[in-house]
């Protein structure tokens, strides 16, 4: 049963967009109290005199509400605070572009590509976000068979937050359509797949919610594509557009030692280890939710955990996020359900690893041990990188990790390696996407900064990040890349502007000697070693709150966040301890439905989103009518072939009791 679409809350007539302030910026605190909502003296002007205003009101500084979370998170600033209207030509959901628009191949123009204005930086983010996650591809099912990208106008909001402890903050966003109904107010909140930006799960969580009359919630938890030039001391401000040092909006400003150059990130060089965090950068998202809706509608305010439903979504990295938020339990009950989909999780428990430490394994592995399989998909196309894995082999042979005198036998030792790690051969096919693209490499990079809480200039194994000239080497970036980076980066480089620099290269095999380094670092003892392990201690998961309905969803073939090594041990650890935790397998499905627009993975693989969606619906009918929770399942699904479309008889989508 979907969450019904009604008309607005009649202090917020769609109609008349002039009843609404213009869009500002500001802070405000959200405190925690038993007592009846008080409002500082000019927030209750505000609210007298401007009830239909959008400006999460100029300078709230204390608005005391019972809206607020309760329990054992600490009172939490939001500042920096945007609100901007989205109707007549734009909207919450693709920024005017439509279907079509998102599947354009060219990115939305900026008019000025050095000062790009904030609208041109949302509707370029939110494609950029779309096209991340989804196949758009015509006969891929979205539009079709599944998912929808009609036009929701609304308002949306955006701040920052900070978790207690963290040196810097991050991103928060609340979209609310103009269907949003206060008699039956719902929040879906959701986190970033990978390390994307603040429209990271637009086209998972905002995908579902907003076409349903739900306001979405979103975190980056502490990562994004806020870089920062260190060469122009310039970063990203609130509205996306780059600012100096003294724009005083700064969304991420790292320290650095003078003379440091290049490009920084969040994810990597904030040195807050912000994977530890996740849970709370949820709840903080669901916080931020509840208390803009009490300034958004303050005739029907509280918005209480009592009265809003609040289901939480993700997948991916934003899986793991909101599987550490269902941990949480201040006793008021914040959450109503979570659904998370290929979910990079760690726990203790039979089969578990860590991203860090696998994922180091198959940059070394991988190139070798995938020679021994036949039939891979393409792209990469295997007369390609045949000649570079053929060297990987003999480079490992020479190191002493496979054995063999030829390249079959090589490989076949690297492919034993491999399964014997706990690979299966339907991961190992799939992770064949990212040895061709270098993803292992470029996530082993991030994630040894983070998890070491290295900041730029630091990297153990000497790694940085900067533009690139034509020859590879570092060169300061243009203002035109600049004004890009917030809407076009993935949160980890490389990527448009930003370029991963390996000053270890060297020889026939160039990246080898900088992969053996990282991979040191997973299982050797010393001092920067042991840092980085101690990161990864950190982020280890527990099973969720007792009573919390949570479905976990994961492609049975994913080659990125294998679920052998995920949420199989999640969820066997969960169940174990008495937690309603349901599990879909599906088979034939990989970790990137983004690429099913390449042919190749299009007839071999089946899209996740869909499962994601549907048991959304399965939650919420459980929620509204008491109708039972899906059961475990193995989906047995039916690749649709080589030029043919997708179909709901392919996907095999398990029937509600």
């Amino acid at each position: 049963m979907n969450l019904p679409i009604a008309s607005p809350d009649a202090n917020f007539p769609a109609a008349d967009p002039a009843a609404h302030l213009p869009p500002t910026s500001g802070s405000w605190r959200v405190r925690r109290h038993r007592s009846t909502t008080a409002l500082s003296g000019q927030a209750a002007r505000l609210a007298r005199h401007a009830i239909a205003a959008l400006a999460l009101a100029v300078s709230l500084a204390a608005c005391s509400s019972p809206g607020g979370m309760h329990g054992a998170m600490a009172d939490t600033d939001f500042q920096h605070a945007r609100s901007t209207l989205h109707r007549d030509g734009d909207d919450l959901l693709t920024a005017g572009l439509g279907l079509d628009g998102l599947r354009a191949m060219a990115p939305p123009a900026f008019a000025n590509v050095e000062a790009p204005t904030a609208a041109e930086l949302r509707r370029r983010a939110v494609w950029s976000s779309w096209r991340g996650i989804a196949d758009l591809a015509p006969g891929g099912g979205f539009g079709d068979v599944f998912g929808s990208a009609a036009a929701v106008p609304g308002r949306e909001y955006s701040a920052y937050a900070t978790v207690p402890g963290a040196r810097h903050a991050h991103r928060v966003m609340l979209q609310v359509p103009d269907a949003f109904d206060t008699e039956a107010r719902c929040v879906v909140v959701s986190a970033s797949s990978g390390s994307r930006g603040i429209y990271g799960a637009i086209a998972v969580a905002g995908s579902w919610g907003l076409p349903r009359g739900c306001a979405v919630a979103y975190t980056d938890k502490g990562a994004g594509s806020d870089y920062f030039d260190l060469d122009a001391q310039r970063g990203a401000r609130a509205d996306g557009s780059p600012g100096g040092s003294d724009a005083g909006d700064l969304a991420f400003a790292p320290d650095a030692a003078p003379g440091t150059g290049g490009v920084a990130f969040k994810h990597a060089h904030s040195q807050d280890n912000p994977e530890a965090d996740w849970g709370r950068h949820v709840r903080q998202a669901a916080e931020f939710a509840l208390a803009t809706l009490d300034e958004a509608f303050p005739a029907a305010a509280p918005f209480t955990p009592a009265n809003t439903r609040v289901i939480a979504v993700g997948i991916s990295n934003g899986g793991g996020a909101v599987l550490r938020a269902a941990e949480l339990d201040g006793g008021d009950g914040w959450l109503d359900a979570v659904v998370a989909a290929e979910p990079n999780v760690f726990v203790d428990g039979a089969g578990a690893r860590s991203l860090y430490d696998y994922a180091t394994e198959a940059a070394l592995l991988m190139p070798c041990g995938l020679l021994h399989l036949q039939g891979l998909p393409q792209p990469p196309l295997a007369a390609q990188v045949a000649p570079g894995w053929t060297q990987r082999c003999a480079s490992l042979r020479a190191a002493g990790l496979v054995a063999g005198e030829d390249v079959a036998t090589q490989a076949r030792s690297a492919h034993a390696a491999l399964r014997a790690g706990g690979w299966t051969d339907e991961a190992l096919r799939a992770g064949t996407l990212s040895v061709g693209f270098d993803l292992w490499r470029a996530v082993a990079v991030t994630y040894a900064s983070t998890y070491g809480r290295y900041g730029p200039g630091e990297h153990p194994c000497g790694f940085s990040f900067a533009a690139q000239g034509a020859d590879g080497a570092p060169r300061p970036a243009t203002a035109a890349e600049r004004a890009a980076w917030w809407s076009d980066g993935s949160g980890i480089p490389p990527g448009p502007g930003a370029g991963l620099i390996d000053a270890r290269l060297s020889g026939t095999d160039p990246t080898f000697p900088g992969l053996q380094c990282l991979r040191a670092l997973a299982t050797d003892d010393g001092a920067d070693a042991l840092r980085v392990q101690r990161g990864i201690d950190g982020v280890r998961a527990g099973p969720p709150r007792a009573g919390l309905p949570v479905v976990v969803i994961h492609g049975v073939d994913d080659g990125l966040v294998p679920m052998a090594f995920s949420s199989a041990p999640y969820v066997a650890r969960a169940q174990a301890a008495g937690r309603d935790v349901r599990y879909w397998q599906v088979r034939n499905a990989q970790h990137f439905d983004a690429f099913l627009g390449l042919p190749d993975y299009a007839a071999r693989y089946v899209p996740l989103l869909p499962y994601v969606h549907a048991a959304l619906d399965r939650v919420v009918a459980h929620l509204d009518d008491g109708a039972a929770l899906p059961g475990d399942a193995v989906i047995a699904t039916t690749p649709r072939g080589a030029g043919q479309p997708l179909r709901a008889s392919h996907l095999a989508i398990p029937a509600a009791p």
